[in-house]
């Protein structure tokens, strides 16, 4: 599998990022033996970058994939991250330093390379929101602690909340890494949309993250799914996945992404999926894109996917003319 530098670090990865969240479902609540096969298969395929979360099945994402590495993560990328709760931020230091902690002996890992905060980016809220002055004048610090005691080579965030405040962070060259949405129905963080597109405008998000050698990771780039074109969701996945980016509700994020449709019928793509897939990869500023999975045959799919390679200029105009549909779907 192609691999790419990842912004200004030393770190070179695999197009592909295996996922390890609980939207797909296989490192929280998969069989142990299925789990083993998937990062084998993964490590044996090019694949070197593995993202997970205490939060992800509370803790059971880490723990799986520490048993699956069993120690050795020679030649991998391993990212976990934190969530600060509301009542911890002024505690940052020794909160952030607990959970890579537990996080580390769960992985059976020293360090990992790249810890990021998993907090919405915006004004203080009831579900933890935080403002990218708090980050940089709390958090920031906090994480460079761990840096230099050795517990992580890299820092980064999850850039979810006010596109003002991701920029803001982004901007303040503190940060080596950025999860960043981007897909076919949310596609700003890659490019200028007009003021009714129907999703949030990242103002070209990647481009800002080139620019200030910040290492860019896509996420939901199936749009937690509704890119498969069904509603149905596998046995393992979240039952429900609330849209990020998307002004509207996962069923109409459905319906929009079958909009794509005729692009399978030419042939452009053999499925919705990989067409979504190929899309994102279509972006150059984009060193790495994230799939969560349910089972091994996904994970084949989307790697297959990757390695067929970006979409051609003609597929891509094809797809923003689709996309300019959308407002008024």
């Amino acid at each position: 599998m192609e691999m790419h530098r990842f912004g200004r670090t030393d770190l070179d990865v695999s197009r592909l990022t295996f996922g390890c969240g609980a939207v797909g479902g296989l490192m929280t609540k998969g069989r142990a033996a299925d789990q083993d096969r998937a990062v084998a298969w993964a490590r044996d395929n090019g694949i070197n970058f593995f993202d997970t979360a205490p939060s992800y099945g509370n803790g059971a994402s880490e723990t799986n994939l520490g048993r699956a590495l069993a120690g050795n993560k020679e030649g991998l990328v391993v990212s976990s991250k934190v969530g600060l709760p509301k009542a911890e931020i002024n505690n940052a230091a020794s909160y952030v330093e607990q959970s890579i902690n537990a996080s580390l002996e769960r992985l059976k890992l020293d360090h990992v390379d790249l810890f990021q905060l998993h907090n919405t980016i915006g004004e203080p809220d009831r579900h933890g929101a935080i403002t990218a002055d708090q980050v940089l004048n709390e958090v920031i610090p906090a994480f460079e602690k761990l840096r230099d005691a050795g517990k992580t080579r890299y820092i980064g965030f999850t850039a979810k909340g006010d596109t003002d405040q991701l920029l803001q962070l982004v901007q303040s060259d503190k940060l080596d890494s950025a999860q960043i949405f981007y897909n076919l129905l949310v596609p700003s963080a890659g490019e200028a949309v007009s003021a009714d597109f129907p999703s949030q405008d990242y103002k070209e998000l990647l481009k800002v993250s080139e620019a200030h050698g910040v290492g860019a990771i896509g996420v939901r780039v199936l749009a937690g799914g509704a890119l498969t074109g069904s509603e149905s969701r596998h046995p393992l996945g979240m039952p429900e996945v609330a849209p990020i980016g998307s002004d509207t509700d996962y069923a109409t994020d459905v319906r929009r992404g079958l909009l794509f449709s005729p692009l399978i019928t030419d042939g452009v793509a053999g499925s919705l999926p990989e067409l979504a897939v190929r899309y994102v990869i279509s972006n150059p500023m984009l060193p790495t894109t994230e799939i969560g999975i349910a089972t091994l045959e996904q994970l084949q799919l989307a790697a297959a996917a990757v390695n067929l390679g970006p979409l051609d200029q003609q597929a891509l105009a094809r797809v923003q003319s689709i996309q300019a549909t959308l407002s008024k779907s």
